[in-house]
Protein backbone atom coordinates (compact mmCIF):
# COMPACT_ATOMS: atom_id res chain seq x y z
CA UNK A 1 0.00 0.00 0.00
CA UNK A 2 1.51 3.51 -0.43
CA UNK A 3 1.26 6.77 1.82
CA UNK A 4 0.05 10.14 0.77
CA UNK A 5 2.69 12.54 2.43
CA UNK A 6 1.78 15.76 0.45
CA UNK A 7 1.08 17.87 3.33
CA UNK A 8 1.12 15.75 6.44
CA UNK A 9 -1.20 17.26 8.35
CA UNK A 10 1.20 16.82 11.57
CA UNK A 11 4.64 17.89 11.67
CA UNK A 12 7.10 15.46 11.75
CA UNK A 13 9.41 16.03 14.71
CA UNK A 14 13.16 14.46 14.96
CA UNK A 15 11.96 11.19 17.23
CA UNK A 16 9.75 10.03 14.24
CA UNK A 17 10.73 9.47 10.66
CA UNK A 18 8.33 8.85 7.51
CA UNK A 19 10.32 5.85 6.78
CA UNK A 20 10.06 4.78 10.72
CA UNK A 21 6.18 5.28 10.06
CA UNK A 22 5.80 3.59 6.96
CA UNK A 23 7.85 0.40 8.56
CA UNK A 24 5.47 0.24 11.48
CA UNK A 25 2.52 -0.30 9.33
CA UNK A 26 4.69 -3.37 7.78
CA UNK A 27 5.57 -4.39 11.27
CA UNK A 28 3.72 -8.58 11.07
CA UNK A 29 2.48 -7.73 14.45
CA UNK A 30 0.83 -4.21 14.20
CA UNK A 31 -2.64 -4.20 15.42
CA UNK A 32 -5.03 -2.14 13.64
CA UNK A 33 -8.04 -0.86 15.28
CA UNK A 34 -11.30 0.46 14.36
CA UNK A 35 -12.04 3.11 16.99
CA UNK A 36 -15.21 2.78 18.74
CA UNK A 37 -16.39 6.83 19.14
CA UNK A 38 -18.88 8.16 16.34
CA UNK A 39 -16.08 10.57 15.84
CA UNK A 40 -13.65 8.53 14.55
CA UNK A 41 -16.24 6.07 12.92
CA UNK A 42 -17.68 8.79 10.90
CA UNK A 43 -14.50 9.94 10.06
CA UNK A 44 -13.68 7.16 8.91
CA UNK A 45 -9.89 6.62 11.25
CA UNK A 46 -8.25 3.82 12.07
CA UNK A 47 -5.56 3.48 14.59
CA UNK A 48 -2.06 1.20 14.23
CA UNK A 49 0.15 0.45 17.09
CA UNK A 50 3.51 -1.04 15.27
CA UNK A 51 7.17 -1.29 15.76
CA UNK A 52 9.66 0.10 13.23
CA UNK A 53 12.47 -2.23 11.81
CA UNK A 54 15.04 -0.41 14.24
CA UNK A 55 12.55 -0.93 17.24
CA UNK A 56 10.51 2.59 17.52
CA UNK A 57 7.15 1.79 18.99
CA UNK A 58 4.49 3.73 17.01
CA UNK A 59 0.77 4.93 17.34
CA UNK A 60 -0.52 5.93 14.28
CA UNK A 61 -4.09 7.27 13.32
CA UNK A 62 -4.80 7.03 9.80
CA UNK A 63 -7.50 6.62 6.99
CA UNK A 64 -7.38 4.61 3.87
CA UNK A 65 -9.70 4.57 1.03
CA UNK A 66 -8.05 1.03 0.14
CA UNK A 67 -5.02 1.78 -2.11
CA UNK A 68 -3.53 4.87 0.11
CA UNK A 69 -2.92 5.41 3.88
CA UNK A 70 -3.31 8.84 4.80
CA UNK A 71 -1.27 9.31 8.03
CA UNK A 72 -3.48 11.84 10.44
CA UNK A 73 -1.41 12.13 13.29
CA UNK A 74 2.41 9.67 14.53
CA UNK A 75 3.51 9.93 17.75
CA UNK A 76 5.68 7.03 20.04
CA UNK A 77 3.58 4.17 21.90
CA UNK A 78 2.77 5.70 25.99
CA UNK A 79 3.21 2.73 28.46
CA UNK A 80 -0.07 1.40 27.94
CA UNK A 81 -0.30 1.17 24.02
CA UNK A 82 3.29 -0.54 24.52
CA UNK A 83 1.66 -3.54 27.00
CA UNK A 84 -1.17 -3.67 24.80
CA UNK A 85 0.95 -4.42 21.70
CA UNK A 86 2.87 -7.01 23.50
CA UNK A 87 -0.10 -8.73 24.76
CA UNK A 88 -1.45 -8.83 21.24
CA UNK A 89 1.55 -9.94 19.92
CA UNK A 90 2.54 -12.99 22.76
CA UNK A 91 -1.37 -13.55 21.96
CA UNK A 92 -0.54 -14.41 18.32
CA UNK A 93 2.90 -15.99 18.57
CA UNK A 94 1.26 -18.62 21.30
CA UNK A 95 -1.86 -19.63 18.28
Amino acid sequence: MEFDWNNPPFSLNSSLTRQEIEESFEDPFAVRLLPDTPRFAVQGRFFNLGMSALGSAIFCVYRTNGKQIRVIHARPMESEERFFYQRKMEQNLAR
